[in-house]
C-alpha cells in the first residue's frame, strides 16, 4: 500500500446507509489502519468511520430509510450520492468498494464498480432469504467477495455462485465486555431490587413516529398490572424523541447498557433482537409500518418470521406482534411473565436466545473482514 512515485495511492471506498452499518464499518476501519498504516479510506458513514479514519464524502443520517414508500421519497437524494460515487470509482482511485447491508442503494454502487473493474466486498449481506431472491444472479455477478454473518448465508450464497465467507456477528466483537446487570443499573441510575423494562422503538425517524406511542402505552400498561416495574427507552443517537411523547427516562448511548440492565425488552425487529439475545434479554417485538409497505411486504417476504432472532433460531423465541396485531394489552400479556424470574415463559425464553447466541459465531468479525480488504488489495 505504499505509495508509488507518479501514482496516487488506491483508497479504499466504504458505504453503508445508517447508524448500525457506520458502527460496523468504523470497527473495520478501526482495524484496517493497524494492519495498513497508510491506507487511504473514505466513504458513505458517519461519526464511527470517521474517528477511525475514514474521510466522509456524505453523512449517513441524510440517508437512513426504511420501507417502500419511505425509500420513494428519497430516489433524488439517492441518485444524486450514486452519481458522485460513480465518478470517483471511474477516476481510477477506488482500489476496493467494501458495501454494508442497504442493498437497494448498495447494488447499484456495485454495478458501478463492476463496471469500472473496480473489486467488491459485500460485509452485512442483503437478506435475500427473507426478499429479493432475485437478487442473488446480480449478487454473483457484481460482488467479488462476500462476508456474511448470519450462519444460514454462507451455504445459500454459494449455491448461487457468490464466493461467501461467514465472518460471524460483528455484536460479538461489542459483547465481550458486557457490564453486569448490577453494574448496568448502577450507571443508569436504577434500583437494583425493581424490575425493569426496557423498550427500544427504533434508530430512524420513521420508525419513532410509528412505534414510540404504541410501544409507551404497552410500556405503561405493564405499570399499571405492576407499579414497582422501572422502564427506561433506548434512543438512538440518530433520532430525537420529544420529552413530551416520552413519559419515561431515555438512554442515550450503547443498547447493550440498557440490555444488560433490564429483566425484560420490548424491541422493534431488527438487529436489536440480537443484541438481546447476546445480553440474554428476554423480549417481546413490535414492528409497525406504512399500511403499503406492509401489503407489499406480505406479498414478498417469504419467512414465517420478522425479528432476527427468531430467524437464526427457525423457531419463535421472542413473541412478535406486528401492524395491527401490535395491541397495547397484547403486549402487555406478553411482556408480564418474562419479567418474572422463575416463570416457565421466560426460562423456555432464555434458553431459546442461548441457542440463537451459539449459532453466531464468535467474536472477531471485524478483523476476519479487514483482513479480507487487506488480501483484496493486495498487488
Amino acid at each position: 500500500m505504499s505509495q508509488q512515485v507518479g501514482r496516487p495511492v488506491r483508497e479504499v471506498l466504504f458505504v453503508v446507509g445508517e447508524a448500525s452499518g457506520d458502527l460496523h464499518a468504523g470497527k473495520v476501519a478501526e482495524i484496517l489502519r493497524e494492519l495498513v498504516p497508510d491506507v487511504h479510506m473514505v466513504g458513505v458513514g458517519g461519526g464511527h468511520m470517521q474517528r477511525a479514519g475514514v474521510e466522509l464524502l456524505e453523512d449517513v443520517k441524510h440517508l437512513a430509510v426504511m420501507g417502500f414508500v419511505e425509500v420513494l421519497q428519497h430516489v433524488p437524494k439517492h441518485w444524486a450520492l450514486l452519481k458522485r460515487l460513480r465518478a470517483r470509482i471511474e477516476s481510477g482511485r477506488v482500489g476496493l468498494v467494501v458495501l454494508l447491508d442497504y442493498p437497494g442503494f448498495n447494488l447499484k454502487v456495485a454495478e458501478v464498480a463492476h463496471r469500472a473493474g473496480v473489486p467488491v466486498l459485500y460485509y452485512i449481506t442483503p437478506q435475500v432469504w427473507a426478499w429479493g431472491a432475485k437478487r442473488l444472479p446480480t449478487i454473483a455477478r457484481l460482488v467479488t467477495k462476500a462476508a456474511p454473518i448470519l450462519p444460514f448465508e454462507e451455504a445459500l450464497l454459494r449455491q448461487h455462485g457468490v464466493d461467501a465467507t461467514f465472518v460471524g456477528h460483528p455484536l460479538l466483537d461489542r459483547a465481550q465486555s458486557l457490564p453486569s446487570a448490577k453494574e448496568a443499573r448502577q450507571s443508569l441510575g436504577l434500583a437494583p431490587d425493581r424490575p425493569v423494562l426496557a423498550v427500544f422503538p427504533g434508530s430512524r425517524k420513521a420508525e419513532i413516529a410509528r412505534h414510540l406511542q404504541s410501544f409507551v402505552e404497552a410500556a405503561q400498561e405493564v405499570q399499571r398490572r405492576r407499579p414497582d416495574v422501572q422502564v427506561v427507552v433506548g434512543a438512538a443517537p440518530t433520532v430525537t424523541i420529544p420529552p413530551a411523547a416520552c413519559p419515561f427516562p431515555l438512554v442515550q448511548g450503547p443498547s447493550f447498557v440498557a440490555q444488560r440492565a433490564a429483566t425484560a425488552g420490548l424491541l422493534k425487529s431488527g438487529t436489536n433482537t440480537l443484541e438481546a439475545a447476546v445480553a440474554g434479554l428476554p423480549h417481546v417485538i413490535g414492528y409497525k409500518t406504512s399500511p403499503i409497505t406492509y401489503a407489499i411486504a406480505k406479498r414478498v417476504v417469504k419467512i414465517p418470521h420478522i425479528g432476527l432472532v427468531n430467524v437464526v433460531a427457525g423457531r419463535e423465541v421472542s413473541k412478535e406482534f406486528v401492524q395491527d396485531a401490535f395491541v397495547p394489552a397484547r403486549v402487555a400479556d406478553a411482556l408480564m411473565p418474562l419479567l418474572e424470574m422463575q416463570s416457565p415463559e421466560r426460562q423456555r425464553a432464555e434458553a431459546g436466545l442461548a441457542e440463537v447466541r451459539g449459532k453466531l459465531g464468535t467474536a472477531g468479525a471485524s478483523r476476519r473482514v479487514a483482513e479480507m480488504i487487506v488480501g483484496m488489495l493486495a498487488p
